[in-house]
């Protein structure tokens, strides 16, 4: 069933939908929800599955769950690093259902990139990592969504996920481990 924009919007209270994800949703109401990338889907988030990490309110209010990241439980979210950016422009973190947050992607358009490279995350405490199973099946959807992402949002598939990863957490990886400590989680 497909999600109406006004519904995804309640992830975001008080910010505007990012362009890019508000494209996107069209994108998966026309393909269907995992059939782009595997394991990802964009859903309404109650944020109940971050409780489970902290029930303080600071930590609720600095993270925006918007997304599906595995079939398992795991999820994305936007991550409120304080700098005023556009929330096309902050962080974006995976939380694993069975532990372990971490930042991914340092913007909406990177974690884009690493949609194409069509893998669930494997998550733990000590890391996110996006390998490739040799049974490896392309999503149906796959080549439209990476056809989608250069013309829609002028982006080339990244084949260096882990790249990708490691950048972002070069970049935001001690600010984000700073503010989970100081929230206690």
């Amino acid at each position: 069933m497909p999600t109406e924009l006004e519904e995804f919007a309640k992830n975001f209270p008080g910010h505007t939908v990012p362009a890019e994800l508000a494209k996107l949703l069209v994108f998966q109401n026309e393909t269907g929800f995992e059939t782009y990338s595997d394991g990802f889907g964009l859903y309404v988030d109650d944020k109940s599955g971050l409780r489970s990490w902290s029930a303080k309110p600071e930590f609720l209010d600095g993270l925006l769950p918007f997304a599906q990241a595995t079939g398992g439980g795991s999820f994305y979210a936007l991550w409120l690093d304080g700098s005023g950016r556009s929330l096309s422009d902050t962080p974006v973190v995976v939380f694993g259902d069975e532990g372990g947050m971490h930042v991914v992607a340092s913007n909406v358009k990177e974690l884009m990139q690493l949609l194409a490279f069509d893998v669930e995350p494997t998550i733990d405490h000590d890391g996110v990592s996006f390998s490739r199973a040799e049974d490896y099946e392309p999503r149906p959807s796959l080549a439209r969504f990476k056809d989608w992402l250069k013309a829609e949002l002028g982006l080339d598939a990244s084949g260096e996920a882990d790249r990708l990863v490691a950048a972002a957490q070069a970049q935001h990886k001690a600010a984000f481990d700073g503010w989970k400590s100081a929230h206690g989680v």
